[in-house]
């Protein structure tokens, strides 16, 4: 494991629900051929702008060496490229698994994990400081929300993870909005984020590399359907039934599993498109036979797959892990009722790499 840590960051107190600080990652690109034109700029500079940003990756305008000099100045000073600043990073896995902590501009922290395997090069981008959603196993709630991300905020993330697989000598391939927060409560700026990369003009990020998770905003998952861009869908469910699903995630007081569920196969009737549903499998909780009997049947005949997700325990939270054997069996319940089932294995338990752990313990 290798770390490196600036400890000049400072933790400063949220003032308001989102920045308002606006860099060269929050701009589309029309936005950024508008801005242009208003410097009084020709607005092919937006083209090599964001080619030299999301192409080749730089980190300052004083590498784009075809742009006027004058202009990068100006740029510098009104669209600054730091969005986010590291503060702190981890790397375990013999390398394969990197953790980053960023300072906001108003000194808030947020996490982003890349992941490398043999066939893919993963980021898990975060969208909010916090969490208002509160599932009873996850330490990104544990303070709350402070405030939603900027999309620039979420892009520079994609970006820099980007810039260190490619110095790996990998592309990145997938990118989950499965960090801090949840995407439906920042849902415009989460569309916005998803734009930005899928821009031609830009990094051109395929949206069907894009997974978008959801605790189950069922206004968020109805509106997604009617999106353009084809990204995937991921629900974390955790539970087959309201009583124990409203103990581990609260907002099933608010929408329910029937609901939820209906809403889901609306989803999938509009799009065509297979649902992913998380379940973190907690010891003792909900690991049993019968509460996969019950998931299976929840499931039957939906166009969906199950990512189970061995829980990646929290020091101050009292949910445990399950063997290795109960998950397996736990699986295999779901298999033999034809439910299209994966194990997840978190990555970087020694590292804090579950969503919030790093920021809670550097906090």
């Amino acid at each position: 494991m290798t770390e490196t840590l600036d400890t000049n960051v400072r933790i400063m107190p949220s003032r308001g629900r989102r920045a308002t600080r606006t860099t060269l990652f929050d701009l589309g690109f029309e936005e950024l051929r508008a801005r242009l034109v208003d410097l009084g700029q020709q607005p092919f500079r937006a083209a090599q702008i964001y080619d030299w940003t999301y192409q080749k990756l730089v980190t300052g305008y004083e590498q784009m060496s075809n742009l006027p000099a004058e202009l990068r100045v100006s740029l510098a000073e009104s669209l600054p490229m730091d969005a986010l600043t590291q503060v702190h990073a981890l790397e375990t896995d013999d390398g394969e698994t990197v953790k980053f902590l960023y300072n906001t501009h108003d000194g808030q922290l947020v996490e982003t994990v890349l992941m490398f395997y043999p066939d893919r090069a993963t980021v898990c981008v975060s969208c909010q400081v916090g969490c208002a959603v509160g599932c009873a196993f996850c330490a990104t709630g544990l303070g709350g929300l402070q405030r939603n991300l900027t999309a620039g905020e979420m892009v520079v993330q994609a970006v820099n993870a980007a810039r260190l697989a490619h110095e790996h000598g990998r592309p990145l391939t997938n990118l989950v909005m499965m960090g801090m927060g949840e995407p439906f409560h920042n849902y415009r700026e989460t569309i916005k984020f998803i734009g930005i990369l899928n821009d031609k003009h830009g990094m051109n990020f395929g949206a069907r590399r894009i997974t978008v998770s959801t605790s189950g905003i069922l206004p968020g998952i109805e509106r997604l359907a009617a999106e353009p861009y084809q990204v995937n869908l991921a629900i974390s469910l955790h539970a087959p039934n309201d009583e124990l699903r409203s103990q581990l995630v609260p907002i099933n007081d608010r929408f329910s599993i029937d609901q939820l569920m209906a809403t889901a196969r609306a989803y999938i009737e509009r799009t065509g498109r297979r649902i992913s549903f998380e379940y973190a499998l907690m010891k003792g909780i909900n690991d049993s036979d019968e509460v996969a009997e019950e998931l299976a049947d929840l499931l039957s005949g939906m166009l969906c797959h199950v990512n189970i997700i061995p829980l990646n325990p929290v020091d101050v939270l009292p949910y445990e892990r399950p063997e290795t054997a109960d998950i397996d069996r736990f699986a295999a319940v779901l298999e033999a009722r034809g439910i299209p089932t994966t194990v997840r294995y978190s990555r970087g338990v020694e590292i804090a790499a579950a969503c919030g752990q790093l920021r809670a313990k550097f906090q």
